[in-house]
Parts: structure tokens; C-alpha cells; sequence
């Protein structure tokens, strides 16, 4: 959908104006705030019930954590460089908010207000259509309302998150002849998740071909393709040798990025038995059914840069790809919005009122967003909350440890932590903490598994039991401070 010259320029003049004057007093600025109140409140709460985990808030969390401290940003969890999980150089800025003061909190806050400040280019976007300001208004709040947003925030922390808003903010600054903007936009997306180079690329081939806007479509198409040459043969290779865990996900495809690739034109019965699957019709009616009232086929063409993202989620052969609790869906959003707008632009789609628009959403909201688990999933370890709050705050060293998966988001700023998992037996000599529980071993692990590493750890003389409860128990590798620190313990008592 192209906007006329008129409308581009008019708007333009009117964008500065909203901000510095109408923004404190507009609906949308109350709707971006309280939304990103209620995002950070939950991945907060969510976090303080010992919900989050290790894989992935705790590895981003450690990464972080190192590169505020000037040490190299190895995660002990994945064993490699954080560049060399997928080549996100974001990490390094979010460092500078650690330099501040370290806590994991401040990821929830950038990750809330990203995904609710994407409300406001989708305000924007629709208004540059010629949509009515109640539309415009109503179709910021279908984004904020799209359960794949409240899920994604949900679900521990991800970079891509930042790049929901960026998407949006560069096809706004595209159709507004805004080259610097547009460029900083796509750069941003790039920095997290090499990945999502196949997303700018297909921006680019969109706007160059769709929107016949030459220079930013030429400019997205480049970046794209170089900045997804550039991460699989030299960042990851550098910094990953052992491949990427997520190529394992399209294995049946090949070994590599580029034979998986090759495999897509010489595999076709391989790929349509994983694509025509009931899965894949599930996760697209997840994914289409809360907007599916605003598309039509005269208006899909928005949707070519939300390809790429579709794509691998459709291929993968690996579950949370298919479902919209992870963040896997968070590229397809912008686009699927822009279609929207487009649609309602055009005269069409199913609902256009703006009261119809948000009921629907709402009603997908409470169906399909997570919310429930505060009240179901989130509640049966609540028996040890007080405990384990316990057994953390004796750990008060940078000791090494290993611990529940749960756990270790909440004892990651340090070189040294590791997840309790069945299939990976660990040398125990190498953490100066073990913290168990019994009651809830985490997900990879087990109660016996739990079971067999306390006796293992009460036969151990170097280790030594600093605290149980509720079956919580924290052992600590002995040295003479802490044998000191017990005999006072025994004197007093």
C-alpha cells in the first residue's frame, strides 16, 4: 500500500507536533504506559515464584552480567560466547543498564516497554493510511491485546523483543522518506538475532518492489543478506565452532545453514510431511485467528517480510516454534498488523468498528495469553517460595554453583552456574554451592535425580550442609571460614 506524496508530507509535519505536544495527553500514551506496567509486573512476579529459568533468562542474565564486569561474556549454561549463540551484538548496550546496578529486573523492563511501545508506529502507520483516528486507536490496541506480545513477555527474556517496535518504526520511517531513521531501525533489528537478517531482507524486497521505495528497500536488502553472511561465516564460526543448537531443529534438512537451504529445493516431500501437519494448522490459526477479521487476499502483500519468520517456525521440527507461548511468532506481529491496515485502508475486512476490533482481540486475549498460569501452572511450588529465598541468601560469594533450573536465574551474575539435569552428570568439585530441591527439582531434572545428589553430597566430605528445609537444601564446599561460621552456629545454639 502506497501513501500519496500529500499524505506522506502532511503527516511528516504532524509527527513532531504529536510528540513534543499531544503525547502526554493522547489515550495511547495511557494505554503504552499501563501495558507496560502489567508486562513488567508479570515477567516480575513470574520471576519472584521462581518461574523463570535458566534456558533462556538465565543465560542472557550471566552474559550480560559478564560484560558489565569486563569479563569475557562465556555462559557457563551454553559454553560458548554469547556472540555465539546468535551473533546479537545487542547484548553489549544492555551491559551499560548493568553498570548501573546489576539485576535481571532491568531486562523485564526493556522488554515490556519494547513490545508495548510497538503500539505506537502502529498508531502511527494507521493514521498514515487515512484510517480514523477511533480505528487507529483501536488497532494499537488489537497489538497490545495479540497474545503472542503478553505471552513472549511471558516467557523469560529475548532480544528479539526490541526488534517488534524496530520493524514497525522502520516501515513507518520508510513510507516517510526517513532514510537515517529507517537505517538505525534496521540496525537495531539486526543486532538481535543474526536471524532476523532474512526478515530485513524480505523488508527490503517489499519495499523496493511494493512500496517503490528504491533506497530503503535497497538499503534493508543489503544489510540483510551481508549481515547474515557475515554472522554464519565469521561471528558464529568464531565463536560457536560446535554449530548452532538451533540448526538440530531442521535436522532432517541437512547439518548446516547452507545444505539446509540447498535441501529446501531438493527435499520436497521431506518438507511438505513437516509442514502439512495438524501442528502447523494449529499454530496458525494461533497466530492468524486474533486478526484474521482485518486480512484479505487483495491486501496480503504486507505480509511477504513475515515469510522468513513463518517459514522457520513451520519447518522446524521442534515444538515451541508451533505455539505462540515462546517469542518465535514476535517477527510475524508487525506485519500482520501492517496487513490490517492495509485492509481496513482498502475498505475491507470483516470488523470495522472500533468497539468489534477490540472485543475480538480481548476475546483471544483471555483465551490464548497465558495469563491463567498466575493461578494454575505458577502455583504448586509456592509450599518452598520461602525456603528457597532462604538458601539463596546465604549463598553470598561468587562461588560456582549448580542448582534447579528455576533457580539459576536468580544466582547467574557470576562466572560459574549450572542447571541440575539427569542426562549430564556433573563434577560436583568444581562448585563451591549445590543447591537442591526436593520437592521440585526443576524441569530436566528429577526427584531421584534430586535424591541421588544429596546422598551423594552427605558422603562427600568437602561439602559441607549449610540449609534445609522444605526440602530445600544448600550444601557449601567447606573451607575454614565456613568451618569457623559453624562453630560459632554450634556456640550459640
Amino acid at each position: 500500500m502506497q501513501e500519496s506524496p500529500a499524505n506522506v508530507r502532511l503527516w511528516s509535519t504532524r509527527l513532531p507536533n504529536f510528540y513534543s505536544q499531544q503525547i502526554k495527553g493522547h489515550p495511547l500514551a495511557w494505554m503504552i504506559g499501563v501495558s507496560i506496567l502489567i508486562l513488567f509486573l508479570c515477567s516480575s512476579l513470574r520471576h519472584a515464584l521462581f518461574q523463570s529459568t535458566g534456558w533462556d533468562l538465565g543465560i542472557f542474565d550471566q552474559a550480560i552480567y559478564l560484560i558489565s564486569q569486563g569479563q569475557p561474556p562465556i555462559s557457563s549454561l551454553i559454553k560458548v560466547h554469547i556472540l555465539g549463540d546468535h551473533a546479537a551484538w545487542v547484548f553489549y548496550p544492555l551491559a551499560l543498564l548493568y553498570k548501573i546496578y546489576p539485576n535481571v529486573h532491568w531486562l523485564f523492563l526493556v522488554q515490556s516497554t519494547a513490545l508495548a511501545l510497538g503500539a505506537l508506529p502502529t498508531w502511527h502507520l494507521a493514521r498514515l493510511a487515512g484510517l480514523r483516528e477511533g480505528q487507529a486507536i483501536a488497532l494499537a490496541a488489537v497489538y497490545l491485546l495479540y497474545p503472542v506480545i503478553f505471552n513472549a513477555n511471558l516467557f523469560d527474556f529475548h532480544p528479539e523483543v526490541m526488534a517488534v517496535p524496530a520493524l514497525l518504526a522502520a516501515v513507518l520511517a520508510a513510507r516517510l522518506n526517513q532514510v537515517v531513521w529507517f537505517c538505525l531501525a534496521i540496525i537495531l533489528v539486526l543486532g538481535c538475532k543474526f536471524i532476523l537478517a532474512l526478515t530485513v531482507a524480505a523488508l527490503g524486497f517489499w519495499l523496493l518492489v511494493f512500496e517503490k521505495k528504491r533506497l530503503c528497500g535497497v538499503l534493508a536488502i543489503v544489510a540483510g543478506i551481508a549481515w547474515f553472511i557475515i554472522a554464519t561465516k565469521v561471528i558464529l564460526p568464531i565463536f560457536n565452532p560446535q554449530q548452532m543448537t538451533s540448526i538440530s531443529r531442521y535436522g532432517y534438512l541437512g547439518n548446516s545453514i547452507f545444505e539446509i537451504a540447498q535441501n529446501l529445493f531438493l527435499k520436497p516431500r521431506a518438507i511438505f510431511q513437516v509442514v502439512l501437519s495438524l501442528d502447523n494448522l494449529k499454530y496458525l490459526i494461533l497466530v492468524f485467528g486474533p486478526v484474521i477479521w482485518g486480512l484479505s487476499l487483495q491486501n496480503l502483500i504486507p505480509l511477504i517480510p513475515a515469510i522468513p519468520a513463518l517459514a522457520l517456525n513451520l519447518l522446524a521440527d521442534y515444538q515451541p516454534q508451533k505455539d505462540i507461548v515462546a517469542q518465535y511468532s514476535l517477527p510475524i506481529v508487525p506485519f500482520l498488523m501492517l496487513a490490517v491496515i492495509a485492509t481496513l485502508a482498502d475498505g475491507r475486512g470483516w470488523l470495522r468498528s472500533q468497539r468489534a476490533m477490540v472485543l475480538w482481540s480481548l476475546m483471544f486475549f483471555l483465551v490464548f495469553a497465558r495469563w491463567s498460569y498466575f493461578f494454575t501452572k505458577y502455583l504448586p511450588t509456592i509450599d518452598t517460595w520461602q525456603a528457597t529465598r532462604e538458601a539463596i541468601a546465604l549463598i553470598q560469594t561468587q562461588g560456582g554453583v549448580y542448582t534447579t533450573n528455576e533457580i539459576v536465574p536468580h544466582l547467574s551474575h557470576r562466572p560459574l552456574i549450572e542447571r541440575t539435569v539427569t542426562t549430564e552428570p556433573q563434577d560436583l568439585n568444581q562448585f563451591e554451592y549445590v543447591l537442591l530441591n526436593l520437592r521440585h527439582p526443576g524441569s530436566n531434572s528429577s526427584p531421584e535425580f534430586a535424591a541421588q545428589l544429596v546422598e551423594q553430597l552427605q558422603q562427600a566430605p568437602q561439602f559441607q550442609q549449610r540449609y534445609q528445609r522444605d526440602g530445600v537444601i544448600l550444601f557449601q564446599k567447606a573451607t575454614q571460614s565456613l568451618a569457623i561460621a559453624n562453630f560459632i552456629t554450634l556456640l550459640i545454639e
